[in-house]
């Protein structure tokens, strides 16, 4: 059965602590300065597109803290897409390998260089590379999630994407390989509803009520949460890893957020007023409970803006990729997994 997470339910629990909603203030307001940066950039010529997630920092920071980070089966693998930038910062990623990422240098750690902004792959902490066709993402996370189930402990497989990728394959292979019976997979699917596909209105597309009803018919257990609530993410994503730990079953989560910049830059990547902005709705409940004063919360906004924008300068003198090297990391000339299998066999650890 599907629940609905309303803003204010959580009266009956404790509050978060103090030092949480702080660290998780710190993470929303550097991802939303990194993706104000980098959309001037692409307006200033120093980005060739521009596409990304202000408006989810609220459900994507506590997703990247809540996140089992290592390398193998024994950890969470994430299969995010190109609005996830608050998961990866949360994470400890690098601000300025995003903007390198932006100006195609050749010292982008993501991609070389080749790839759009926002198109993460870090091996170390098991995020699968960020693809631009929508939600094939969905297809790959039953792979992962095999891969968790046999090697046991706490590991899970998480998957993201947004609503109109749901009109997709793949979204319904997810649900269809997840849900097996006594096959059944650790496999966290979250939906960021932000109820546009890229100019269609949702209304116009979906009959359901909620994208997470279509778990239902799969025995998957299932919550819409309010994506613009920062202590309401934390929370249900909590709950939620915890149960796709401890049963090793799926379950499908809809957020329900904001797209507070348009699609892309290709939208023109313009600030969209009537959205609801998850910062300052925040950020005026930290300051009610006396956690932040406005002038701390203001402080940081602005350093952090001009540290960014001290950084993009830097970057854009940093040489761009050679064109020799356009076949690094795309073709192995060797066959690494039967040399190994060949290797096993001999006896070899």
């Amino acid at each position: 059965m599907t629940s609905v997470i309303p803003r204010e339910q959580h009266e009956g629990e404790p509050a978060l602590a103090p030092e949480l909603l702080v660290r998780i203030h710190e993470v929303m307001v550097r991802s939303r300065c990194l993706e104000e940066r980098m959309i001037r950039m692409n307006k200033q010529g120093d980005g060739y597109f521009w596409i990304g997630g202000p408006g989810e920092e609220a459900l994507n920071a506590p997703l990247g803290m809540l996140v089992h980070k290592g390398q193998g089966p024994q950890f969470d693998y994430l299969h995010l897409h190109y609005r996830s930038s608050a998961t990866l910062l949360a994470m400890g990623a690098d601000p300025v390998d995003a903007l390198r990422q932006m100006k195609s240098t050749a010292r982008d750690p993501y991609s070389g260089g080749r790839n759009f902004c926002n198109h993460y792959s870090v091996r170390k902490w098991n995020v699968v590379p960020v693809s631009s066709p929508i939600e094939v993402q969905f297809s790959m996370a039953p792979g992962t999630a095999i891969a968790n189930k046999r090697a046991g402990g706490k590991g899970i497989t998480i998957v993201q994407g947004g609503d109109a990728g749901t009109a997709e394959g793949d979204f319904a292979t997810c649900l269809v390989w997840s849900s097996r019976p006594a096959n059944e997979l650790p496999v966290l699917m979250i939906v960021t509803n932000n109820q546009w596909g890229i100019s269609t209105p949702a209304g116009e597309q979906h009959g359901e009520k909620h994208v997470a009803d279509r778990g239902k018919a799969f025995g998957i257990k299932t919550a819409v949460i309010d994506g613009n609530d920062p202590e309401t993410c934390y929370r249900e994503i909590k709950k939620a890893m915890d149960y796709v730990r401890a049963e090793r079953k799926p379950f499908l989560m809809e957020a329900m957020v904001s797209r507070l910049y348009g699609h892309s830059s290709a939208s023109g990547a313009n600030f969209v007023s009537e959205e609801a902005d998850c910062l300052p709705a925040f950020e005026k409940k930290l300051e009610e409970r006396k956690i932040l004063t406005r002038a701390a919360m203001d402080e940081l906004r602005a350093r952090t803006t001009q540290e960014l924008l001290e950084a993009s300068k830097r970057v854009r003198e940093e040489p761009q990729p050679r064109g020799e090297d356009i076949w690094k990391n795309v073709f192995a000339e060797r066959d690494l997994v039967h040399e190994g299998a060949g290797s096993r066999g001999n006896g070899a650890s």
